[in-house]
C-alpha cells in the first residue's frame, strides 16, 4: 500500500502541471481543471491498491480526468443550454473522446490509455499554465503558491511547510488566486508576441523567488530549505525545455545550478552560514556546475541568434560562472564580476542589484571604494529594513579595521534578520568586532611583516609539515578562532585572557574530548609562530569521567514519535538508537548491505558480528527508508558529495554522502528544543540512553 501510494504521488509531481493544462483548455476554468484532476488522483489511490500500478499511469489519470471533464462539459451545457456553436464543439469533443481504442474511452473502463501528440496537455498546454499561474493579476504571494499547485504538483501542506506559513494561509491564497483568474477572465492562451517578453519576465520572476526562499531562507531556524530549490530548478528546467528560444530562460537555469552547485559547502554541520570566500570548494557539486555552464552556453548561442543584448539573468549567471571558474576564493576575478554588476546596474538599477554591486567593488577596488557605493544606499527606503544593507556596511568597516563601526552594523542586521542561523551568524561577528577593537593589526605590508590572524594560520596550514588529516583537523580549529576574533586580529594581541574568552565563545558546552582537540590544535599553532608561552599554552585542558548521561522523559519521547510530519530520514535513524541502544558512531556507519532486515539486526563495520538489533518500530521506518536500495549508506545527506570524498561513504545510485554525527546531532538537538523547550538538552547518546531504561517496545 505504501508502495502504492509513493508511485502515485511520483507521478502525480511529474503529470500534475499536464493534466490541469490539459483539463483548463476542455473547461477554461484553472480551478475546476483542478478539481476534476484531483479526482483523477483519488480514482487512482482507490483502483491501484487493488488492479496494480498501470504500465503508463499518466495516461491513465489523463484519461479518467478528461472523461470526468466531458461528462462536467456535457452536464453544464445540458443544464445552462449552451449556444449553438459551443453544443456543436462538445458534440464533437464527445464523439473523439468517446470513440473505441481513443485515451477517454479506455479510461472510461479503467484501462490506461495513450493521448495522441495533438490532444490537450502537450507542451504548449503546460506553458500556457505556468503564463496564468504567473500572471501578473495575481500578488506575488499568489503567484508563487499558485504555481508550486499547479505546476509542481506539491500540496497545500507542502507549500505550507516551506514558507513557514500554515496551510490554511496557503489554500487561501490558493482560492483567492483561482478566483482572482475567473472574474478577471484571464484567457488560457500565451501572450501576444508584444506581450511576452514582458509576461515572461513575470515568470522568470516566480521561478527565481521560490528557488531564492529556498536558497537563504529569509525566516525560519535554517539558511536553506532544499526543496524549494529542487521545486525552482524542475521548474526552470521544464521552462527551458517549453521555450528553448528563450536566452533568459536559460540564464535564469543556469544561475540556479551554479548556486544550488555551492549547497553541501554553505552551511557549517551545525547549519551555520559559511561565507563564499571560506567555503570547501571540493565540496561544490561538479555535475551542477557542468550543468550551468551548458545552460550558459545555450543561453549566449540564443542571445546571438535573437540579436539582443543580455537580460538580467543572463548577466547573473556569467557572474555565477565567473565564481565556479576560480579554483580558489584568492583567484577570483573579481574585476570581471564588478563589470557584469556595471553592466546589470545600466539594466537593472534595482537598490538590492547596486548594493551587490559595491560588494563586488569592495572587493576589486579595496574597501573604500565599496563603502562609499554603500553609504550611498543608506538613504534608500527600499533598503531601510534590508538586513543585508547593515551587514555589507559592517564586513567593510571590518576589513578597514574599524571594528567599533562595524560593530552596531551587525547588531542592526542581525535585528533586521528573520532567519535564526544568520542570526546567530551576525552575533558571532558582533562579538569578533568586539574583540578585534582592543587590538587593531595594521594594514598588510603597513609594517614590513604580517602580523593577523588570518595571515599566519594559512602560512602555518601551508607550511608542508603537517599531514592531510591534521591540516583538516587544524584548520577547523583555526577558521572558528578567526570567525571569533577577526582576520586581522593581531597577534600581538592575543592574551590568555583573549585565547580563553575565544575558546568559551567557540567551545563552552563541547564535549572534554573535543574541547581538548581544539586546545591541542591552538597549541600547535601557537608554537610554530611562536607565540608568547603564557599564549601559547593554551587554555586550560578538561578531564574528568563523561558525565551519567540522563534518559529523556517518556512524555517527551511520546511527543516526538507521534511527530510523523518529520522526515523520514531522521524518525528511522531516532528510532533505531532508542530500541537498538547501539552507539551513533555504530549505527551511522551501517550500510544498506549490512542490514538483515528478516532477522532485524546488522553487524557494524567495526567488528563484523551482529551487534545492532531493533524491534517492529524502526523496520518499518526502515523499510520505507531503505526501499529498494542495495548499497551505500543507510542513512544520507541530501546532498552530493565531493570529489574528495571517500567512495565508501558515498551512495552510488545518487551520489549523496554519509550523514555526518555532527549533523545528526545538530538535528535531534533543534527537534528536542521545540518539542521540550524546558529541558532542550537532547543529544543523540540521550536517546539511545532512553531506550535501555525502557524496553518496552
Amino acid at each position: 500500500m505504501t508502495d502504492v501510494r509513493g508511485a502515485v504521488g511520483a507521478v502525480w509531481k511529474q503529470e500534475s502541471a499536464r493534466i490541469v493544462a490539459a483539463l483548463t483548455r476542455l473547461v477554461h476554468d484553472v480551478g475546476l481543471a483542478e478539481e476534476l484532476a484531483q479526482d483523477a488522483l483519488v480514482a487512482a489511490l482507490e483502483q491501484w491498491p487493488g488492479s496494480g500500478v498501470p504500465e503508463n499511469p499518466g495516461a491513465w489519470l489523463m484519461a479518467v480526468a478528461r472523461r470526468r471533464a466531458v461528462d462536467t462539459i456535457r452536464r453544464a451545457r445540458n443544464l445552462e443550454n449552451k449556444q449553438g456553436q459551443l453544443a456543436h464543439e462538445a458534440r464533437e469533443r464527445q464523439r473523439r473522446d468517446t470513440a473505441p481504442g481513443s485515451a477517454a474511452y479506455q479510461g472510461a473502463e479503467g484501462a490506461p490509455g495513450t493521448p495522441d501528440d495533438g490532444e490537450p496537455g502537450g507542451p504548449d498546454d503546460v506553458l500556457r499554465l505556468m503564463f496564468l499561474s504567473c500572471h501578473p493579476v495575481l500578488s506575488t504571494a499568489a503567484r508563487a503558491a499558485l504555481t508550486l499547485r499547479l505546476v509542481a504538483g506539491l500540496s497545500a501542506a507542502e507549500i505550507a511547510r516551506a514558507f513557514l506559513v500554515t496551510e490554511t494561509v496557503v489554500a487561501r491564497r490558493i482560492a483567492d488566486a483561482k478566483r482572482t483568474l475567473a472574474e478577471a477572465r484571464i484567457p488560457f492562451e500565451l501572450p501576444p508576441g508584444a506581450e511576452l517578453t514582458e509576461r515572461l519576465s513575470s515568470v522568470l520572476e516566480v521561478v527565481y523567488l521560490i528557488f531564492n526562499e529556498g536558497y537563504t531562507a529569509t525566516g525560519g531556524d535554517d539558511l536553506l530549505r532544499p526543496g524549494l530549490t529542487l521545486e525552482a530548478l524542475r521548474l526552470g528546467r521544464l521552462l527551458a525545455g517549453l521555450a528553448p528560444a528563450e536566452p533568459e530562460v536559460h540564464g535564469l537555469v543556469a544561475l540556479m545550478e551554479i548556486q544550488e552547485s555551492r549547497a553541501g559547502a554553505r552551511t557549517g554541520p551545525c547549519g551555520e552560514p559559511v561565507p563564499l570566500h571560506e567555503q570547501n570548494r571540493g565540496r561544490w557539486d561538479p555535475l551542477l556546475i557542468r550543468r550551468g555552464f551548458v545552460s550558459m552556453l545555450r543561453a549566449r548561442d540564443t542571445a546571438r541568434t535573437a540579436g539582443g543584448p543580455p537580460g538580467p539573468y543572463i548577466l547573473q549567471a556569467a557572474i555565477a560562472v565567473t565564481h565556479a571558474q576560480a579554483p580558489t576564493a584568492a583567484a577570483t576575478d573579481w574585476a570581471g564580476i564588478a563589470g557584469l554588476y556595471e553592466s546589470l546596474v545600466r539594466l537593472l538599477p534595482t537598490p538590492v542589484v547596486r548594493l551587490n554591486r559595491a560588494v563586488a567593488v569592495g572587493h576589486a577596488h579595496g574597501p573604500e571604494a565599496g563603502l562609499a557605493l554603500v553609504d550611498g544606499l543608506a538613504a534608500d527606503p527600499a533598503l531601510r529594513d534590508y538586513h543585508l544593507l547593515p551587514g555589507v556596511r559592517g564586513d567593510l568597516l571590518a576589513r578597514l579595521g574599524r571594528y567599533d563601526e562595524a560593530r552596531p552594523e551587525f547588531e542592526r542586521a542581525a535585528a533586521l534578520t528573520g532567519n535564526s542561523a544568520e542570526r546567530a551568524f551576525l552575533l558571532r561577528r558582533v562579538d569578533a568586532a568586539a574583540l578585534a577593537s582592543v587590538h587593531t593589526a595594521p594594514p598588510d605590508g603597513a609594517t614590513g611583516a604580517v602580523s593577523g590572524l588570518a595571515a599566519a594560520a594559512e602560512a602555518f596550514l601551508a607550511h608542508g609539515g603537517l599531514d592531510p588529516a591534521s591540516v583538516r583537523s587544524y584548520a577547523q580549529t583555526l577558521t572558528r578562532l578567526r570567525r571569533t576574533l577577526g582576520d586581522r586580529f593581531p597577534l600581538a594581541g592575543l592574551t590568555p585572557e583573549t585565547v580563553a574568552r575565544a575558546f568559551d565563545g567557540a567551545w563552552s558546552t563541547a564535549a572534554p574530548a573535543t574541547w581538548n582537540r581544539h586546545r591541542s590544535a591552538f597549541r600547535s599553532f601557537a608554537a610554530w609562530v611562536p607565540l608568547d608561552p603564557a599564549v601559547a599554552e593554551g587554555p586550560p585542558r578538561r578531564s574528568g569521567a563523561p558525565s551519567a548521561v540522563r534518559p529523556i522523559a517518556p512524555a517527551a519521547l511520546g511527543t516526538l514519535w507521534d511527530r510523523t510530519d518529520l522526515p523520514l530520514r531522521e524518525r528511522t535513524l531516532w528510532r533505531l538508537l532508542y530500541e537498538s541502544g547501539a552507539p551513533v558512531t555504530a549505527v551511522l556507519a551501517l550500510d544498506v548491505a549490512d542490514l538483515e532486515p528478516k532477522d532485524r539486526r546488522a553487524r557494524t563495520a567495526r567488528s563484523g558480528r551482529h551487534r545492532i538489533s531493533w524491534r517492529s518500530g524502526a523496520a518499518r521506518l526502515l523499510a520505507e527508508l531503505v526501499g529498494d536500495r542495495t548499497g551505500g549508506p543507510v542513512f544520507l545527506t541530501g546532498r552530493r558529495a565531493g570529489p574528495a570524498r571517500d567512495a565508501a561513504a558515498v551512495d552510488p545510485a545518487t551520489g549523496r554522502a554519509r550523514l555526518s554525527y555532527e549533523r545528526a546531532e545538530y538535528l535531534f538537538k533543534r527537534t528536542g528544543a521545540r518539542l521540550d523547550p524546558d529541558g532542550g538538552d537532547w543529544t543523540l547518546k540521550r536517546l539511545g540512553r532512553s531506550g535501555r531504561a525502557d524496553p518496552a517496545p
